[in-house]
């Protein structure tokens, strides 16, 4: 595929996110835990946030915490590869 500055400035512009830097971290930090919370962010989605904060006896606020890095970790993996 030839050089497209436009698309080359658009997938650059993919990593320059607060989303990804939060990904590339949790990836660089905890490579043991990516496919785990990846899970539980699926689960939060699947079940609601307050449903799954309270069948796992959590605060909502670590639930989403869980769910926005798993979205990060999902964000990160489509833009990688």
């Amino acid at each position: 595929m030839p050089d497209d500055p436009v698309r080359d400035a658009f997938l650059a512009s993919l990593v320059d996110t607060d989303l990804y830097s939060i990904a590339a971290f949790f990836h660089d930090r905890h490579p043991d835990l990516v496919d785990d919370v990846v899970s539980q962010a699926e689960a939060i989605e699947r079940d609601g946030l307050v449903a799954f904060a309270t069948a796992e006896g959590i605060e909502p606020e670590a639930a989403f915490q869980t769910l926005i890095t798993g979205l990060a970790v999902r964000y990160y993996r489509a833009v990688n590869g």
